[in-house]
């Protein structure tokens, strides 16, 4: 039985990948942070602070992992232009504490660092779609620190000969998700909508941008399919690898809901730097791993609305 370690854990996406691995048989461990919650005693849960580098040494020792997923970030694009400082903390800071902890292990596991889309930037049209080697301009905060963590994993890959993937992850959405992220957030607004008849308008911001997206239960799929046949010191990009406008979303959103809803664009829902298209190359993945998607974008947002009316009292 491998022994697979999340850090970050308690997350959208740790708790995804920690029930797939949990059923392909992995002994499964994840870290959190000390407020937030968990309800299971089915994993080994572990209190961790990345930026407390003593702390991280001592627990991945105490561990001893085969196989670590380095999930804890601050990922979120808007309040990485609110707290920059916070973000470099935690997104290099804390991936460094890791790879120096682990450089002082007496073996070295393999790690897979999750990166992001976001860190392509503002891509030119004749770049899309975006295979691995397209230059990187991140367009904001959160994106150059993901850009930064994946020049370090390769830098340590090479240093040290340490066992690490990377992986740029494109939008990834999914019941649970916190409605700091556009899908999540349309789908609760209809959802409290639906509750409370003398509402009837969604605020959105940019609607016109293209994104890359795929539901959370393919992602953790692709993740642990690349820890396992993935090639140590590569990057991979891990998406649909199909753009759909915010609008496409917002209208497939609003269409399996009842009521009557009316659209309303804020200003101040715009990003400063906003990209127009992000959309993902993944034959790389794809040859090495044999994964594609299986989850249509329709089954996603119809159990992101459900999940949001549950949440609601509807």
């Amino acid at each position: 039985m491998k022994k697979a370690l999340i850090i970050g854990g308690c997350g959208f996406v740790g708790r995804y990948l920690a029930e797939h691995l949990k059923t392909n048989g992995d002994q499964v461990f994840v870290t959190k942070l000390p407020h937030e919650k968990i309800k299971t005693e089915e994993y080994g849960v572990y209190d961790l602070d990345i930026l407390d580098a003593e702390k991280v040494f001592s627990l991945l020792n105490h561990i001893q992992p085969d196989a670590i997923y380095h999930l804890a970030a601050q990922s979120s694009v808007a309040q990485s232009w609110k707290n920059p400082g916070l973000t470099v903390d935690i997104n290099i800071k804390g991936t460094l504490n890791i790879l120096n902890s682990i450089r002082k292990l007496t073996y070295f596991p393999r790690i897979l660092l999750v990166g992001s889309g976001e860190e392509y930037g503002r891509v030119l049209p004749e770049e899309v779609p975006i295979d691995e080697e397209t230059l990187l301009r991140p367009g904001n905060i959160y994106a150059a620190t993901k850009a930064s963590q994946n020049m370090l994993g390769k830098i340590y890959t090479d240093a040290y000969g340490m066992d690490i993937i990377m992986v740029r992850a494109f939008n990834h959405i999914g019941p649970g998700q916190s409605e700091q992220f556009v899908v999540s957030d349309f789908c609760k607004q209809v959802a409290t909508l639906e509750r409370d008849q003398s509402l009837s308008v969604i605020r959105v911001g940019n609607l016109k941008a293209k994104r890359d997206f795929t539901d959370v239960r393919d992602v953790v799929r692709a993740y642990a399919l690349l820890m396992e046949s993935g090639n140590r010191g590569e990057t991979y990009n891990v998406g649909s690898g199909k753009a759909v406008s915010i609008e496409e979303i917002l209208k497939k959103i609003i269409s399996i809901s009842p009521g009557t809803i009316r659209v309303e664009v804020e200003e101040k829902r715009f990003r400063p730097i906003d990209v127009p298209i992000i959309e993902a190359d993944i034959r790389k993945l794809q040859e090495c791993t044999g994964w594609s998607p299986e989850i249509a974008i329709e089954r996603t947002i119809e159990e992101t609305l459900n999940y949001w009316r549950e949440e609601t009292d509807y």
